[in-house]
């Protein structure tokens, strides 16, 4: 072997290590865009499934695993009297602890909790619900009524805390504060309401309020996110009346587009493809706007018409090459829109709810991961399941039962957390139960 050849197989070998190292440290991956960057995964979910490396035994909840290094974080709500009707239509009255759990990655040993007094008045009243963000070796976790906590991930020390209701009079969101955290530079970004501070930013290694911006009359459950076009960085914030884009160093605003979900559901952040913007919500609510590449602007593209566009309720989408792909709420089917004009170009339930025909209302959910083989998906089902998603259709390559489903919704039993994957690991979460499988390609 010569001198160049053994230079690249050293640097083929760092570069792998690099990749399959990467951490899962907040709500939908490295950069909230549902992208797996890790290489070593499998392309195909083998017939008789994943290695399961551990499962723990929680409480409920909805929030999904934050991985960085060797430490998993979850939080979860003990439960002491009160029942959770999973109603839409009314707030569930509940006495109970709220907890933030660490465990080991590899092993799933505990290795420290926090928990808290917390009643709760929301509706499906099971357990918080926004993915904790770790930065820095610090873990930032938000409560169902609106308890924000620093912690240090080495120990679980609390640091910080603030209380949303008390510091800045925000009512609970009638589904509970959803939004996780978002770290920009120095900054904590969150969702927390009252009037002139529905998203406000802190130090995040101090908590000291550095600015605050906005008002309205309900927050929503979307959380903060980043996106970069026209020369700046810019905060993108959807509230039930509007989408904001605001300078993320100042909240100042640059520009806004008014958009309103039903039942104020705006959930799921903008997904951004070249220029394009894509947002949706409830009750056939979508927009596609064209970002201005020389300042912070934007266009209207098309807005979404009843047979056209994808409508979003709990799970992302995925835009690539001028496609979107994603869980419509109307339909309950994974579908493929078409960016220039949102014209669909199929469906399926095959990925959501299991069934040959889509069940209609949100009743099918497919939570998409991109890899760099193909898809990830997590059906509301359980299964996990391995696809090829193009213009041209659906293609399965492999599924397993992957955990059990456990959120009541209807006549249905289904699963309502986002998946993650870290270092060659899957990590699951469904109600009570934390998973974790081996998701590494293995060598022939």
């Amino acid at each position: 072997m010569n001198l160049r050849t053994a230079m690249m197989c050293l640097l083929n070998i760092l570069a792998a290590a690099v990749v399959v190292g990467d951490d899962w440290p907040q709500w939908n991956g490295p950069t909230r865009d549902g992208v797996l960057r890790e290489r070593n995964i499998v392309a195909t979910i083998p017939r008789d499934g994943l290695p399961k490396l551990w499962d723990a035994s929680i409480h409920l909840g909805y929030s999904g695993p934050a991985i960085v290094g060797s430490r998993v974080v979850v939080t979860d709500y003990e439960h002491r009297s009160g029942r959770a009707f999973n109603n839409p239509g009314r707030r569930d009255r509940l006495q109970g602890t709220e907890r933030v759990l660490c465990f080991d990655a590899a092993r799933g040993d505990l290795i420290w909790k926090h928990e808290y007094n917390r009643p709760y008045a929301v509706s499906y009243g099971s357990g918080p619900r926004a993915t904790p963000t770790i930065h820095g070796g610090l873990v930032f976790s938000v409560g169902a009524e609106g308890n924000l906590n620093c912690f240090r991930l080495e120990d679980g020390q609390l640091l910080w805390q603030k209380d949303y209701r008390q510091d800045f009079g925000a009512e609970t969101p009638f589904w509970g504060h959803s939004a996780a955290p978002l770290i920009y530079e120095n900054l904590l970004i969150c969702l927390v309401g009252g009037e002139g501070s529905l998203v406000v930013a802190f130090d995040y290694r101090t908590g000291q309020e550095v600015w605050r911006n906005l008002s309205s009359a309900q927050i929503g459950y979307c959380p903060p996110t980043i996106v970069r076009a026209g020369g700046a960085e810019q905060l993108m914030i959807w509230d039930p009346e509007r989408l904001h884009s605001l300078n993320p160093d100042t909240g100042e605003e640059y520009w806004q587009v008014p958009l309103k979900p039903g039942y104020n559901m705006s959930v799921l952040p903008p997904v951004v493809d070249g220029d394009l913007m894509f947002v949706s919500g409830e009750s056939s609510v979508s927009v596609m706007l064209r970002l201005d590449s020389d300042r912070p602007a934007a266009e209207i593209v098309w807005t979404g018409k009843p047979k056209t566009s994808v409508y979003l309720a709990t799970a992302g989408a995925i835009f690539e090459d001028g496609h979107l792909y994603g869980s419509d709420s109307r339909t309950g089917a994974l579908l493929c829109a078409r960016a220039s004009d949102g014209q669909r170009l199929w469906q399926t339930a095959q990925p959501t709810s299991g069934g040959d025909r889509p069940r209609g209302g949100s009743n099918g959910s497919a939570y998409l991961i991109r890899s760099p083989h193909g898809y990830l998906i997590l059906s509301d089902t359980g299964d996990m399941i391995s696809a090829e998603l193009t213009p041209r259709g659906y293609r399965e390559t492999g599924r397993f039962a992957a955990i059990e489903p456990t959120e009541k919704i209807g006549s249905r039993t289904v699963v309502w957390t986002f998946p993650a994957v870290s270092d060659g690991r899957l990590f699951l979460r469904s109600g009570p139960h934390l998973v974790c499988y081996d998701i590494r390609a293995r060598r022939r």
